[in-house]
């Protein structure tokens, strides 16, 4: 299993432009989520917790500067995002910026520079399997390359799927994780799973690698949206 795509979120109202953005990106493995204007956006946010958001500057009901500054006001400081526009004036590029954007790509958009841009954004997050890496955060240790996760240097024995399940949540630990987010990411579908079978493995994994707070990490359910995995 790999988890080289997470879930890419894509604010644009333009329904060509739309399509050809999801398509491109779906044919280079990733999972699009397209919202057709601010409102939508929002309303879904906390349902699907998208890994990176590409935004459209002049939207029907809001400008995506406005919707940039209420995301990072709500404290979604995480998240990832590329405007992407047809404004490419230097003052809206440092409004842009300094309103919290990570990058910025003007329309028309080139499919192998969006693409490029994205997977760097993703990488930056840690958010893609780069084969050999490996991350430290005490007292745990993942080993992405060989698979493996050790509880304060003890190795923990865990299933394939757990330890997909394990590396999906880790990158995105402090985040609320969807269950349409894991069945896509880990399991690779779309709602043919029920959800008891997304919370009996995470009951496995919070028990195996002791995620109740005991070491100073906890994976807690939240109500009707999905899991958080967060360092307390």
């Amino acid at each position: 299993m790999s988890d080289k795509t997470g879930l890419i979120g894509l604010v644009e109202d333009d329904p060509d432009q739309a399509v050809l953005f999801s398509y491109w990106l779906e044919n280079a493995g990733y999972n699009v989520r397209v919202y057709q204007d601010a409102a939508d956006f929002r309303r879904k946010l906390g349902v699907e917790a998208v890994d990176l958001l590409l935004l459209d500057w002049n939207l029907p009901d809001e400008s995506g500067l406005e919707v940039l500054k209420w995301l990072r006001a709500e404290g979604h400081t995480r998240l990832p995002v590329i405007f992407l526009t047809a404004r490419n004036d230097e003052a809206d590029i440092i409004d842009g910026l300094k309103a919290g954007a990570d990058d910025y790509l003007t329309k028309p958009a080139r499919q192998g520079e969006l693409l490029a841009r994205v997977g760097a954004m993703l990488r930056r997050m840690g958010l893609v399997n780069e084969g050999g890496a490996v991350e430290e955060l005490p007292p745990y240790r993942i080993d992405f390359g060989k698979r493996r996760i050790t509880l304060s240097e003890r190795d923990v024995v865990l299933t394939e799927r757990e330890f997909d399940l394990a590396a999906f949540l880790f990158r995105r630990r402090g985040r609320v994780v969807s269950r349409d987010a894991l069945l896509e990411g880990v399991w690779n579908i779309r709602n043919d799973v029920a959800t008891r079978t997304v919370d009996t493995h995470i009951s496995r994994l919070r028990k195996k690698l002791e995620l109740a707070g005991e070491h100073g990490w906890r994976l807690n359910a939240v109500y009707q949206h999905g899991y958080r995995l967060e360092s307390q």
